[in-house]
């Protein structure tokens, strides 16, 4: 029987964050979306061929259709809520067993606060939510079987698959003619709520 599959890695960039004047400003973010025949902090592996299949699928259906949107925050439904849509994702690639990913951030409210979280310094993850059934290899993991089927990618606070957190160790800021200017993180301990209070502030 096919179930809700939610799993969630460290958003690892392997490029500093960039905001691109060619996309009106929006941040875009990369890093691993998904890791094939490792098992995740949930006890789950997903099968290389089955990864591969989807994310081909998700690229045709999804990304050219310019319509691969995720949420802040995952719920528990197969349905990508409207009003939370925080990101869109732009392309996918494989590097090795990774399912690498450019997420292009949204001017959404829910978009805004995760821009505001990533230059902050915020270290998040992302998340893949999907239907599928999975299969007991053993007492501690489970093989997601052939059934599967990929829905999006969402960011969150709780990663399972190791290594998928986004750690953005700089901040940004633009100067006058619209380059990255990287400096320091100042305040690294500030915390999450006071974000989002002057985003929504900012926002009424």
């Amino acid at each position: 029987m096919k179930e809700l599959l939610v799993d969630c890695l460290l958003f690892k960039t392997h490029q500093l964050l960039t905001e691109l004047a060619d996309l009106n400003g929006k941040m875009i973010v990369s890093g691993i979306l998904q890791r094939a025949d490792a098992q995740n902090q949930n006890g789950r592996v997903y099968p290389y061929e089955v990864l591969q299949r989807e994310s081909k699928k998700y690229e045709e259906n999804f990304i050219n259709q310019k319509r691969a949107m995720g949420e802040l925050d995952h719920p528990n439904t197969s349905v990508i809520n409207l009003k939370n849509v925080s990101h869109n994702i732009k392309r996918v690639w494989w590097e090795s067993k990774d399912l690498m990913g450019e997420v292009e951030i949204l001017t959404t409210p829910s978009g805004n606060i995760l821009k505001e979280l990533l230059k902050c310094g915020i270290t998040l993850g992302v998340s893949s939510r999907g239907m599928g059934s999975l299969k007991k290899v053993n007492e501690s993991t489970n093989v997601v079987e052939d059934d599967y089927n990929l829905l999006c990618f969402d960011f969150v606070s709780d990663p399972s698959v190791i290594g998928a957190f986004l750690h953005p160790e700089q901040s940004l800021n633009e100067s006058k003619n619209n380059e990255v200017v990287i400096n320091p993180i100042s305040n690294k301990w500030e915390t999450v709520d006071s974000i989002i209070r002057e985003i929504l502030s900012e926002i009424k």
